[in-house]
């Protein structure tokens, strides 16, 4: 359990700090952030309400408990980091450095991946 319990957490960690540098940049709606925003054709509002949920989205994920809130917080990285990888490809065509996106949803998927075991070895040691 403690080995589990460590990889979630190293790379739920990493996961959220790379999700919190980009959340910042939207909530202050940065020029670059801006800039790519309207370059993918998405209205000025998006790029800070996109910041908050990402930020919400990280609370829900690091705080102890919720684990239905954690699987919506889960789905929603899912939904974002998919939908910006698609945005990029369906504005500028396939582009190597698209291929970054990779990184962040392989940790979604790793800390997503470890958050169920560590839930399934809680309830077996419930049960013992």
């Amino acid at each position: 359990m403690k080995k589990i319990t460590i990889i979630f957490w190293i790379i739920t960690v990493i996961f959220c700090v790379f999700m919190l540098f980009s959340a910042y940049e939207e909530i202050i709606n940065a020029p670059d952030s801006k800039a790519l925003m309207t370059h993918l054709g998405y209205p000025d509002y998006f790029n800070q309400f996109i910041g908050i949920a990402k930020l919400l989205g990280v609370i829900a994920i690091i705080i102890p408990g919720f684990p239905r809130l954690k699987e919506w917080a889960y789905a929603g990285f899912f939904f974002d980091l998919i939908g910006a990888t698609y945005s990029g490809i369906a504005t500028d065509g396939f582009k190597p450095q698209i291929s970054f996106m990779v990184l962040p949803i392989l940790l979604l998927f790793i800390s997503y991946y470890y958050f169920h075991k560590r839930i399934e070895k809680s309830k077996v040691g419930a049960v013992m």
